[in-house]
């Protein structure tokens, strides 16, 4: 109970402060530096982690944790390193969301739509830090086949474990969808593409056959 109300009663004296800062740099009594900011976002990120490892029935806190981590980072590196965070401070603020999902899921296996939001997040993390600047890659093409993965990994896992048999579809549409937006051009997608429709051919006619054979 006494771990409870201290958490209670930092975050409560956290919102205090920060909004303090907020009003006095509104009103320019006061030029909050960017640097500072982080220091209050990732201390109010830690406060919500160190909640989590007193109680893991708090699996909630992770995300207010990671969220505000990932932003003290992102502003950190603005002030401190401009060019790289132009390049990344969105795919670490996006990232850091991700990973919070991601750690919901190993806290919770039994909260498997954990793995949805962890993969769209991962996914829109790469495009905003790196598909646009892969000479021939399609950012369109890298958002669905991050998409149609993170559907895979719902279809693959265990029995017991959150598998979601219907994840198969979206994940194939999604796959095919990628391949389609010009991930793959020229030459290369002249011969995927024949080389997809004779393996779901395959899949047909084997899937046929196995409904046949007699019990």
């Amino acid at each position: 109970m006494r771990s409870s109300w201290d958490f209670r009663l930092f975050v409560g004296v956290g919102l205090i402060v920060v909004g303090g800062l907020l009003m006095l740099q509104t009103m320019g009594i006061l030029d909050v530096g960017g640097l500072l900011w982080a220091a209050l976002f990732a201390a109010a990120g830690i406060a919500f982690l160190v909640a989590l490892f007193q109680d893991r029935s708090r699996w909630w806190a992770v995300i207010p944790g990671l969220t505000l981590l990932g932003l003290a980072v992102a502003i950190a590196s603005g002030d401190l390193f401009p060019r790289f965070a132009a390049v990344a401070g969105g795919a670490i603020f996006l990232g850091s969301l991700a990973l919070a999902f991601c750690i919901i899921f190993l806290l919770r296996p039994d909260f498997w739509w954990a793995i949805i939001p962890a993969g769209t997040l991962a996914t829109l993390a790469v495009v905003t830090g790196v598909a646009d600047r892969l000479a021939g890659v399609d950012s369109g093409g890298i958002l669905f086949l991050g998409l149609a993965a993170t559907f895979l990994i719902l279809y693959l896992l265990p029995e017991g474990r959150g598998r979601q048999r219907w994840a198969i579809f979206p994940a194939a549409i999604l796959g095919l969808m990628g391949l389609g937006t010009g991930l793959l051009s020229g030459s290369a997608a002249r011969l995927v593409w024949p080389a997809v429709l004779i393996l779901l051919g395959l899949y047909f006619i084997l899937r046929a056959g196995i409904g046949r054979r007699p019990a």
